[in-house]
């Protein structure tokens, strides 16, 4: 079911009426992955589409991610766009190889004679309790990766419209989905914001958290939390990671004078180190304190029962806006 505009879903659903979209708009769209036929996926992000446009464009896939991504390669040589979902984050590593030697340059290397119009979900992120390979944040390898777009929606908005801007883009797009806000519900506008875009989630004058993904829920809840001590946070999504729309970021900074970067992956050469250096380069003159990072420890992922005190939570970035605060 496409949703109407103004309607308020989860961003499971918003992804799953997005693909739907897609796969109404273009014959050449095929859906493929383990588990996303009859079983809807893990997540059930593709529940009903196999039902609906048939095990030819909605395919099962073998348990074996280089080989999904290996046959998405010879796909899109033939002209179809395939979007493949990766079942968790921890499995990616093996298709690792073939998406940075193969799906991120052949574009480049054709001279743009062969299209690679693939898009590759992937959940990812913590909070869900999972085992061992079901939470890892590996946004930063693909983004390092020239010749990759990278994006994270937020939102049940950015779900239901990025989903469909990424099957139509015909360079591939890595699509990495918070999967413990699957659930999170919003509203669905009319009208998309550019694919390549970030967003000023909440306005504020005293200081920038710059984040993405199932962190901006989190920063926009410390965001409210610091108004009891008379703080103005200003939010912004990046929503886009590679490339980095960094015009919004700097326009904040240069009235607020002071950021904090929030992520969950690892601190060292996370994206957080990128767009610290780009702001100290950008508005060097506008910072009234060192740009800061709440982030992930630079250690593997831990057991499901210390995963809490792993990841960045309300307090953490509050104690980073209060460090800042005090320069």
């Amino acid at each position: 079911m496409i949703p109407a505009p103004g309607s308020t879903t989860s961003i499971a659903k918003a992804l799953n009426a997005g693909l739907r979209a897609a796969l109404e708009g273009d014959d050449k769209v095929l859906v493929m992955g383990e588990d996303v036929g009859p079983l809807g996926g893990v997540f059930r992000v593709t529940e009903g589409l196999q039902k609906d446009f048939g095990e030819r464009r909605v395919i099962d896939t073998p348990l074996g991610e280089s080989g999904i991504v290996g046959a998405a390669v010879g796909l899109a040589y033939r002209g179809f766009r395939p979007v493949l979902e990766i079942q968790f984050d921890g499995f990616v590593y093996p298709a690792y190889d073939q998406i940075v030697s193969q799906v991120a340059k052949l574009h480049f290397r054709s001279r743009g004679r062969v299209p690679m119009p693939i898009v590759i979900r992937i959940p990812f992120g913590g909070g869900i309790g999972a085992v061992e390979h079901h939470s890892e944040s590996p946004e930063g390898q693909f983004v390092l990766t020239a010749g990759l777009k990278v994006v994270a929606p937020s939102t049940a908005h950015d779900a239901y419209w990025m989903i469909q801007q990424a099957v139509q883009s015909d360079d591939p797009v890595v699509v990495m989905e918070p999967k413990r806000r699957y659930w999170d519900t919003s509203e669905i506008g009319a009208e998309p914001a550019p694919l390549h875009a970030s967003r000023v989630a909440r306005e504020g004058a005293d200081l920038t958290l710059l984040t993405y993904g199932p962190m901006v829920r989190t920063c926009l809840e410390a965001a409210e939390a610091a108004t009891e001590d008379g703080l103005d946070l200003e939010v912004i999504d990046l929503r886009t990671l590679s490339p980095l729309d960094l015009d919004p970021v700097h326009a904040s900074i240069r009235r607020t004078g002071r950021a904090v970067v929030v992520h969950e992956a690892a601190r060292t050469l996370g994206l957080g180190a990128e767009i610290a250096a780009r702001v100290q380069e950008e508005c060097f003159h506008s910072l009234e304190a060192p740009v800061l990072r709440v982030t992930g420890y630079d250690l593997p992922y831990p057991p499901s029962r210390v995963e809490d005190d792993f990841l960045p939570d309300l307090d953490r970035v509050l104690d980073a806006v209060d460090r800042s605060m005090a320069f």
